[in-house]
């Protein structure tokens, strides 16, 4: 457990990627915003707001320095003859559109047939949280999380629903993926 946590230390100190942007010219392009939406990023309730705007990503977008797989490491192989599948409902999750940079909101429902071994069912949920963490679209996280399962846990399937809707257009769409 201790290489667990020590690669997941430092897997959460990585930039949010290798071609990352220095924080100053980050902090520029919130105040280019900021000026475009047609307000002054100098006056005093708007100075600060590319430090917050910058924290808030850091947090948003924190499953780029996160690697999902690491929440399935640890498993219970003790699991007798059970042999029905594993089910864990509306895990709630907040994303960002990849298309609008809208905020998603949902649930994900993940089901897996254990072969020989089970992980405890949080873990599940930590994964759908790192995977939301990132610009998604509703299918690519529903296939990501189906894929990460099925490649650590080595079941006898898979099957992920994620039901979200998006700031621009409050109808929840469905997606389903299985392997």
């Amino acid at each position: 457990m201790d290489a667990i946590a020590n690669v997941a230390s430092l897997v959460r100190d990585l930039p949010l990627n290798s071609k990352q942007v220095s924080r100053a010219d980050a902090e520029e392009a919130v105040r280019t915003l900021i000026r475009w939406a047609g307000d002054d990023p100098g006056r005093e309730g708007l100075s600060e707001t590319p430090t917050r705007v910058l924290r808030a990503y850091r947090e948003w977008f924190g499953g780029y320095r996160q690697d999902p797989a690491l929440h399935l490491l640890r498993t219970f192989k003790e699991v007798g003859d059970y042999n029905e599948a594993i089910l864990l409902r509306d895990i709630p999750f907040r994303s960002v559109c990849e298309h609008h940079m809208a905020p998603i909101t949902g649930v994900a429902h993940i089901s897996y047939l254990p072969q020989g071994q089970v992980v405890g069912i949080s873990k599940l949920a930590r994964v759908v949280d790192s995977i939301a963490r990132r610009l998604q679209i509703q299918e690519r996280l529903t296939s990501e999380i189906a894929g990460i399962v099925y490649s650590v846990l080595k079941p006898r399937g898979v099957a992920v629903a994620v039901e979200a809707a998006d700031a621009r257009r409050p109808q929840t769409g469905y997606c389903y993926g299985d392997i």
